[in-house]
């Protein structure tokens, strides 16, 4: 089909994270999120690149305030090493210096899936 891609049988870790605050703050959340964790995992020390393919957020309009955070890893290793404990807590300790407001991490369904969960394949638009 002319003007897509389809690529199958890739085996890439995938994370989803869904955090929720208030509406009036989401935005805000959002903004502070990719200056502190988008762009606090791509300089991952040790890792001379961004250890992600890509990650999306995603905004449910039918429960404000709530936000999904869709990673493709490029591998199990490169997850591993920016989930480690004190490179998470300085990042967090970032983001609640810069967000005054109150959040939650609601669901890790990842976590929930014992890291199981992978992307198989991906039809796209080019």
């Amino acid at each position: 089909m002319q003007g897509y891609t389809f690529t199958k049988n890739e085996h890439y870790p995938v994370e989803h994270l869904i955090f929720t605050t208030t509406p009036e703050h989401m935005k805000e959340f959002l903004e502070i999120d990719h200056e502190i964790w988008t762009l606090g995992e791509a300089d991952t020390p040790g890792i001379d690149h961004i250890p992600f393919l890509y990650k999306e957020v995603w905004v449910n309009d039918n429960k404000p305030g709530e936000m999904h955070f869709i990673f493709v890893w490029e591998s199990m290793e490169s997850w591993k090493k920016c989930g480690q404990k004190e490179f998470q807590d300085l990042l967090v300790s970032k983001f609640d210096a810069k967000f005054k407001h109150p959040y939650e991490l609601t669901r890790a369904i990842h976590s929930e899936e014992n890291f199981g969960i992978h992307r198989f394949s991906r039809f796209e638009r080019i």
